[in-house]
């Protein structure tokens, strides 16, 4: 049995290109919907990247504050080497003690408080 309409070179044609329609936007529909979501991915990998190069200027930045610290550090400690290498031994132990002696003092004033 043969439907009203069905045949050949009838109203199939339009059936078949309505179908077509429907998945063409239905296409198009998920084709705006990646492009945002491509969109909103780029925007965050160049955010990550600005972000990165921030962070790697910091580093940088540290790194160098520490090179300059340790030296100063290393100069000290070749100084207070000498220091107590030298004849100035003496004099180095009565500058530890006064300054024991001072921090004592103002250790019991501020708890005296």
């Amino acid at each position: 049995m043969r439907r009203a309409g069905l045949g050949e070179g009838g109203p199939q044609g339009s059936y078949v290109a309505s179908g077509y329609s429907v998945h063409e936007e239905e296409n198009e529909h998920l084709q705006e919907g990646l492009r945002a979501k491509v969109s909103a991915l780029k925007h965050l990998s160049i955010d990550i990247g600005a972000e990165v190069k921030h962070h790697n200027q910091m580093l940088q930045d540290m790194d160098s504050d520490f090179d300059s610290t340790g030296g100063l550090l290393g100069a000290t400690m070749g100084r207070l080497k000498q220091l107590s290498r030298g004849s100035q031994t003496k004099v180095f132990c009565y500058m530890l003690l006064f300054a024991l002696f001072v921090f004592t003092i103002l250790y019991w004033v501020i708890r005296l408080r």
